[in-house]
């Protein structure tokens, strides 16, 4: 064959001719995804020991770890956010700190600093409260952007930089960050950057009228003040433990097929009309995540397309901003986001 009939290489060809094609995950082992199903379908009925109904935002926050990420909670003061951290905590024998967010917070209350040892003349670091299982940031978006930044790289990295030297933080670690969706005055919104962090947005409403009874009666019956009550809550994993257990999710299957469906959520959300912003390529890798973890509390060792569905609206809700024109109008994201759900065409499973 003549030289001059081969098709000249373009840089793009070349890299794509040398991309390695995706390996899928090796198949977990049925006696450990057996155990870790049972794992994690124990911690849910654990958490639920200690809060009262709101069983819906419990799995998402379950989820969340599960996936080994982050949750950005959204609900008004009351609703039992700190006490279903607190929950998840025992679940695993994880440590927690729970850190109140104001104006006047630095990033060193948060991640830590150094000070002087009068005992040995030498500087050394004190951790602050970021070194810990499960943190909860109360009210984050009450804190200046600079505090609220100080929690990116332990989110992302696992890690805190105290004066250049680096600090592991011990894993299992999950922020759960919560933000009063009514009072707007003297808070700092979170920038894009940092939504995209979270791997979920949990929205926590009232609960219900037999729901909110039976708060009283737990809360109010025989106990003095209103201390938060886990002591029901049995430990089912240690942290070794819950870290193989994020392993394991990790690696359920995903079809082929199934991610797309998600790529295709995603790229709807860029195109729809009433958004202004869609959901960059976090979306979809969020939505495998959290749709691993969905089908490991199912009891399942694959994912199908209806975990996917069910875990687009808080995967993605914080992903998007509405256009203008339908903010004032009141319309809300998670009614655009069933609208996209209902438009884009699952795979049969």
């Amino acid at each position: 064959m003549n030289d001059s009939t081969v098709p000249p290489t373009t840089p793009a060809a070349a890299s794509a001719a040398v991309a390695p094609a995706p390996v899928d995950p090796a198949p977990v082992d049925p006696a450990a995804a057996q155990w870790a199903i049972a794992s994690a379908q124990r911690m849910r009925g654990e958490i639920q020991k200690a809060v009262v109904g709101q069983h819906e935002n419990v799995e998402q926050v379950l989820l969340g770890f599960l996936a080994a990420g982050h949750v950005l909670l959204e609900g008004v003061p009351g609703l039992g956010k700190t006490l279903l951290m607190l929950a998840l905590a025992r679940t695993f024998g994880g440590r927690s700190a729970r850190v109140q967010f104001t104006p006047d917070l630095m990033p060193s209350d948060v991640t830590g600093h150094v000070v002087l040892d009068t005992a040995t003349g030498s500087l050394r670091v004190k951790r602050g409260p970021a070194f810990t299982n499960l943190l909860l940031a109360d009210e984050i978006n009450r804190a200046s952007a600079k505090t609220q930044s100080a929690l990116l790289e332990v989110m992302q990295e696992g890690q805190i930089t105290i004066e250049g030297e680096s600090l592991r933080v011990e894993p299992p670690f999950m922020a759960i960050a919560t933000q009063n969706p009514v009072e707007q005055e003297g808070t700092y919104p979170l920038p894009e950057a940092q939504l995209d962090r979270f791997l979920l947005h949990v929205a926590i409403g009232y609960p219900t009228e037999d729901e909110e009874v039976a708060i009283v009666r737990q809360v109010a019956d025989g106990r003095a003040g209103d201390r938060l009550d886990v002591e029901r809550v049995q430990s089912v994993v240690d942290c070794a433990q819950a870290v193989e257990l994020q392993r394991i999710t990790s690696r359920l299957r995903v079809d082929p097929a199934v991610a797309a469906y998600a790529v295709r959520i995603a790229r709807a959300t860029r195109a729809w009309r009433g958004i202004a912003l869609g959901a960059g390529p976090r979306g979809p890798i969020a939505l495998v995540r959290v749709a691993r973890a969905k089908a490991l509390l199912e009891g399942r060792t694959y994912v199908i397309p209806a975990d996917v569905k069910s875990v687009a609206l808080p995967a993605l809700r914080h992903r998007i901003t509405l256009a203008p024109d339908l903010e004032l109008e009141g319309v809300q994201r998670d009614e655009v986001l069933r609208a996209v759900l209902a438009k884009v065409e699952a795979p049969r499973a």
